[in-house]
């Protein structure tokens, strides 16, 4: 008699949702921890046993969630620009949308003030916490680095938009035109105005965004010279 052999369907991964979403909020907890730790004490004086205690987890498991300080910080500065833990570019964002949809030179103008308020205010304080960490402490110094250069990516790209719309103004060139939008999309501008002198976030769109336009584009029609 033959044997008959019963075929098993392959075995699924073992997943857990449970797990998963522990994980998760494991995560966030750190990085919410951090970032308010990194903000208040300085980052030099923050080491991740403290971390771990704020967030209520073992240290290792810190180490095991980042591998590091600095990989931390990273982090809690990347979910600062973004708005959450998600693998999408700044430009891909929704918020980030209105400056592809605007139809001229000024609305591009607009709406990347608009962009540049809401990093200012969820990312101001955590980007003054890097730039003074790079001052003391080597291993944050090409992350300071890179901040400036993606934000000198970020003018450029909306240089180029604008540009694609419509003129600049007469004389200006793309990388002068990206060097002052690289300058007015500095949060610390956003730290000074809201933070420190008690602008709204509404007056400080709109001088930025005033600004921006009066540096980049030719005067309207009739306007004054």
């Amino acid at each position: 008699m033959a044997t008959v052999v019963k075929e098993q369907s392959p075995k699924r991964p073992y997943r857990s949702r449970v797990r998963e979403e522990a994980a998760r909020r494991t995560r966030r907890a750190i990085v919410d921890a951090a970032g308010e730790l990194f903000v208040r004490n300085g980052y030099a004086t923050t080491s991740l046993a403290d971390v771990a205690v704020a967030a209520g987890v073992a240290r290792p498991t810190v180490f095991a969630a980042f591998g590091s300080k600095p990989a931390l910080l990273k982090q809690v500065l990347d979910e600062a620009l973004a708005g959450d833990d998600e693998p999408v570019p700044v430009a891909e964002r929704p918020w980030f949308r209105p400056v592809w949809e605007a139809a001229t030179p000024a609305g591009v103008l607009g709406a990347y003030a608009s962009v540049v308020t809401l990093i200012g205010g969820r990312a101001g304080p955590i980007f003054e916490t890097v730039r003074r960490a790079a001052d003391a402490a080597p291993e944050v110094t090409g992350l300071w680095s890179e901040l400036l250069d993606n934000r000198r990516r970020g003018a450029l790209m909306v240089v180029e938009r604008a540009r694609s719309l419509g003129p600049l103004r007469n004389g200006l060139g793309i990388e002068p035109a990206t060097d002052l939008l690289w300058f007015y999309n500095d949060p610390a501008h956003h730290q000074s105005l809201v933070g420190q002198c008690g602008w709204s976030e509404d007056a400080f769109r709109d001088w930025l965004a005033e600004a921006m336009r009066r540096s980049l584009l030719p005067d309207p029609v009739g306007g004054a010279g």
